[in-house]
């Protein structure tokens, strides 16, 4: 009993030294040290050392009456403590960081939404963004992942990061698309800064910014007049077939397998998103591709010739 005297007198900070010295030489006093450390950062009640013996002792004269001794296992102490530390760091966190907000969109689905500043986004299929509260107004920054419209309303740096570029606007229109191997982004009012690979690139209004599987793209300009998908409609120039089968795939929410079909042809063209067979023939025919649907997958295979 002598020991565990000791810890708790310690534990409250009433140990004299004696004690402290005799406690230190315990083999558990590095475990009892870390314990004492973390629970520090948290507010906790005082040990009431009189009180804490009292009550051991009221439970075990209990115990006894019911015929049965339980000795306590002041190793238990540990791991109570260790418990409790892990929720009330675990509340802290579930409390105090649920600071940021996440839109996300399934396939063949879209969303509008508006920021904290009034600022506009538009989230094309199978997309998602993120960004944190806190402070919005000093640092107007957020994560896409996908393809987003935005209508930035001017005020600070307005940033958009994702995994290829960053493109960061004080207060304008424009478009970026971020997908596996493929970067673009569209400027349709304004002046865009585009940031690839420590190189920043400016985009005034009707220029374009692609990067695919690593390669700029020479293709500087666009129609502003042009459909997009924001018209239900998505439009492509000399874009390799497999990226424009992954936008079926986030338009319709279809899964598409080839055969014998070379997935690098150029296309350009466009296809609607409120058809899958309008969609297939407009890219198919042009390729002289066949396709076949077997309820959500497709096929898509050469012309016998």
């Amino acid at each position: 009993m002598e020991k565990e005297n000791d810890i708790l007198k310690w534990l409250n900070r009433e140990i004299s030294d004696e004690e402290l010295m005799r406690l230190k030489e315990s083999k558990d006093f590095n475990t009892l040290d870390k314990i004492a450390h973390y629970s520090s950062q948290i507010e906790t009640p005082k040990v009431d050392l009189n009180k804490s013996l009292a009550d051991l002792k009221l439970k075990t004269k209990n115990t006894s009456k019911k015929g049965k001794v339980i000795p306590f296992n002041f190793k238990n102490l540990y791991k109570y403590a260790a418990a409790i530390i892990l929720l009330l760091t675990t509340s802290y966190f579930l409390l105090f960081n649920t600071n940021n907000t996440n839109f996300k969109t399934a396939f063949s689905e879209t969303k509008n939404f508006n920021l904290p500043d009034n600022s506009e986004v538009v989230l094309n299929s199978n997309s998602e963004i993120s960004y944190a509260n806190k402070d919005w107004q000093e640092n107007r920054n957020l994560t896409l992942n996908g393809e987003a419209f935005f209508k930035v309303q001017k005020g600070k740096k307005f940033t958009v990061n994702t995994e290829i570029g960053d493109v960061t606007v004080l207060g304008t229109q424009f478009n970026v698309k971020e997908r596996v191997n493929y970067f673009e982004v569209k400027t349709y009012e304004g002046l865009v800064s585009v940031t690839y690979k420590n190189t920043l690139i400016k985009l005034p209004k009707g220029s374009i910014f692609k990067v695919v599987n690593g390669v700029i793209d020479t293709t500087n300009t666009f129609d502003i007049n042009e459909k997009s998908w924001l018209q239900k409609e998505s439009n492509f120039k000399s874009t390799a077939l497999h990226f424009i089968l992954d936008e079926i795939e986030n338009q319709f929410g279809y899964t598409i397998e080839t055969k014998n079909v070379d997935l690098d042809i150029l296309y350009s063209g466009g296809f609607t998103h409120s058809d899958i067979n309008i969609a297939l023939k407009s890219v198919t025919i042009p390729l002289q591709l066949s396709y076949k649907i077997d309820g959500k997958k497709i096929t898509i295979f050469n012309h016998d010739k």
